[in-house]
């Protein structure tokens, strides 16, 4: 009898014991998704004419040094006015990867030296100008399942459009977030370096946000900016040092991107009481990540008619508008990341 008694306590003590991990390894995997779900990652391909001016490094630079937040597909590149050709701002855009860090590991593709409209009748040719950037922003667009892919364009438009105008299909696969326009003023950098190709992604199904420059203006990306002099004080050796040094798009050579962002406000003119140097770019990968720094508005989506902006009030088709950058979170945050980086992979 005593045996008995003691072989149901052992079953009722080995019941226990199962519960017991049942109980645990349910509540371990409950707790992993809810900490996978507490901080997704966006998946990113940047857009840039690279060797424009010194805003697009910047934008790069943040973008690369979040990879708590960011998960970085690769770089297209392209051309616009002023920066040289395609080369040239492959050759930058590689430059700061390399001082990143990141040499090697962020894939990186030449886009288009041309314009949209030329372009497109070309689309059907195997080595079509942009063919590099334009398959690869296709090919990473049809991987996305659930999420979109953030585009980030901090350029013309033209490499998104011919993707869009190629294969139609990845449209609701993408999230452009551009920087570019005055909007509702007409000019902007950006966009007079391809309007058609900026018209065909507006007259498209794309998810399409439009973040203001507004030059002079405090409520564009204008306003988020250095002051002369503030680079020299604020920028010297950060990031990671690389062991081989990486000569410099005015010259010398640097192994960290804080000094070659140095060199980079050493040449540059600045401009407006106080001087300084607007970062526009740099403020379009700092919405991606917290939008709770500039204004957000959805609006019928416009369209422009000999670089005038046209309403279209009645159109079923919203866009979204940036506007109203918190400029000092920006900043702070800009410096923060440079200063405790967290390399994306």
């Amino acid at each position: 009898m005593q045996k008995l008694f003691n072989m149901k306590n052992i079953f009722r003590l080995i019941l226990i014991i199962i519960n017991i991990q049942l109980f645990t390894g349910c509540g371990q995997k409950e707790s992993t998704n809810e900490q996978k779900d507490e901080n997704p990652k966006y998946k990113v391909i940047f857009d840039t004419d690279a060797n424009n001016e010194l805003d697009d490094q910047h934008a790069l630079a943040y973008l690369l040094f979040n990879g708590n937040t960011f998960e970085v597909k690769g770089v297209t590149v392209n051309t616009t006015f002023n920066g040289g050709n395609i080369d040239k701002h492959y050759e930058e855009a590689e430059r700061v990867i390399t001082l990143c860090g990141l040499n090697g590991k962020i894939p990186l593709f030449r886009g288009a030296n041309g314009a949209f409209e030329d372009i497109s009748p070309t689309l059907r040719k195997k080595d079509f100008d942009g063919h590099k950037a334009v398959n690869f922003i296709i090919d990473e667009a049809k991987q996305i399942k659930g999420e979109k892919l953030v585009v980030i364009a901090v350029g013309k438009l033209t490499n998104v459009a011919l993707a869009l105008e190629k294969e139609p299909a990845i449209s609701d696969k993408i999230r452009l977030v551009w920087l570019g326009s005055n909007y509702p003023d007409p000019g902007e950098y950006n966009l007079v370096n391809d309007i058609p190709a900026m018209n065909y992604l507006l007259e498209s199904e794309i998810v399409f946000e439009m973040v203001t420059v507004r030059y002079g203006k405090p409520s564009g990306t204008d306003a988020v900016r250095m002051l002369e002099g503030e680079a020299q004080r604020t920028m010297p050796g950060l990031g990671p040092e690389i062991d081989e040094p990486v000569t410099g798009r005015h010259g010398d050579a640097f192994k960290n991107f804080g000094d070659y962002s140095v060199s980079l406000f050493e040449h540059c003119e600045f401009h407006g009481d106080p001087p300084g140097r607007a970062l526009f770019d740099m403020a379009a990968v700092a919405i991606v990540k917290n939008s709770e720094w500039a204004e957000a508005s959805k609006i019928p989506c416009p369209t422009m008619v000999n670089e005038i902006w046209v309403e279209e009030p009645d159109s079923q088709r919203m866009i979204t508008v940036w506007e109203n950058f918190d400029k000092v979170q920006i900043m702070d945050d800009f410096y923060a990341s440079l200063k405790n980086y967290v390399l994306v992979k």
